[in-house]
């Protein structure tokens, strides 16, 4: 999606319930909208709050941590970094850490937590800490098979267990809770129970289908995915040097 601003310069009744908002654009825009004939376009809104210290820190504890694992010094992780998130978006508007929007700074933010869990970086302290956006966080961790809580190679943790009598091969599970957690939090669910889980580590479970939409190949959570050669379920990576959460 290709990002562009515009100017709301007023805004008019037209047909009952609904409203016409006129925008002044540039030309470039303009010619986009007549050449491509598009009829609906999506809107995001700019509130003028700026970034907040806590959005700062979380930013550049992950820049840190980025910079450890693949060498960089700061100033050029924090560079590359950005030009990551400006082709992950389509937004190619400069922007700094220093003064730019919530919402841009949250956006950040994920694009900085998806490149650590699709590399496989262990953070110094738990993505849970690190985030601005726990939705996106959840299904990202789904989606790269990483623990939401330490980071780890996860298994997929069945907050909606498919019940007996059901045919996995029909059963409709889509709308079925699921969860990434590596082995030891996938055992520690199961001992606790989800609802104790959930209140220590203030996760929840995310649906099945909002996990397939982006991911590498498409189906990134199915059977075939969670399980390993004979059928048996992938475990974790071992503790050893692991951080503990």
């Amino acid at each position: 999606m290709e990002h562009f601003t515009a100017e709301v310069q007023r805004i008019r009744p037209a047909a009952p319930g609904q409203q016409v908002i006129e925008l002044a654009a540039d030309e470039w825009l303009a010619r986009i909208i007549r050449n491509r004939n598009v009829r609906y376009v999506a809107i995001g809104i700019e509130d003028g709050r700026r970034i907040t210290p806590l959005q700062q820190r979380k930013a550049y504890a992950t820049l840190r941590d980025i910079g450890e694992y693949t060498g960089y010094p700061m100033d050029a992780i924090k560079g590359i970094m950005k030009v990551e998130h400006m082709m992950r978006t389509g937004d190619y508007e400069y922007f700094s850490l220093a003064d730019c929007s919530v919402t841009k700074a949250r956006e950040f933010i994920n694009t900085l937590l998806e490149y650590a869990l699709k590399e496989g970086i262990i953070m110094d302290e738990s993505g849970l800490m690190r985030t601005d956006d726990i939705d996106t966080y959840l299904i990202q961790c789904i989606r790269y098979r990483r623990c939401c809580i330490c980071g780890r190679p996860a298994d997929i943790h069945h907050v909606d267990a498919i019940g007996m009598g059901n045919n996995r091969r029909h059963y409709d599970d889509s709308q079925n809770e699921i969860a990434a957690l590596c082995r030891n939090h996938h055992n520690l669910a199961h001992s606790l129970g989800w609802q104790r889980f959930m209140s220590r580590y203030k996760v929840y479970g995310i649906e099945r289908y909002r996990c397939r939409e982006g991911g590498s190949d498409g189906n990134i959570v199915r059977d075939d995915w969670e399980r390993g050669a004979g059928g048996a379920v992938q475990a974790g990576a071992g503790t050893g040097g692991a951080k503990h959460y």
